[in-house]
């Protein structure tokens, strides 16, 4: 039981959740914050976006500022488009639970 305590009082941070899933998916972290748009890099970083929407309680201008200086509705973009293919597609749906579990532990 302490434990799951402990995991829920750990503050995790917008660097950590660009750290793990830019290890996840093999890219580097200055990719996160790079204008590169390119799938192989846009992909993991809209997760990485979503991933710190969803987990951290910070807002949307300070996420995009995080990752580049990104607006705060590219953001928005970032969390609706992952929200779709999570419903979309089984397999990136439990990618993305998978790194949630990495985050946490």
């Amino acid at each position: 039981m302490q434990d799951l305590l402990k995991s829920s009082n750990k503050k995790i941070t917008i660097e950590e959740i660009q750290k793990k899933v830019a290890e996840h998916y093999n890219i580097r972290i200055t990719d996160m914050h790079s204008p590169r748009r390119s799938r192989s890099v846009a992909r993991p970083r809209q997760i990485a976006m979503y991933l710190a929407k969803s987990i951290t309680s910070r807002s949307l201008p300070e996420i995009g500022r995080k990752f580049g200086g990104r607006d705060h509705t590219t953001v928005m973009h970032a969390v609706k488009k992952i929200e779709e293919l999570k419903l979309q597609d089984i397999s990136f749906n439990e990618d993305i639970e998978l790194l949630k579990r990495l985050i946490d532990s």
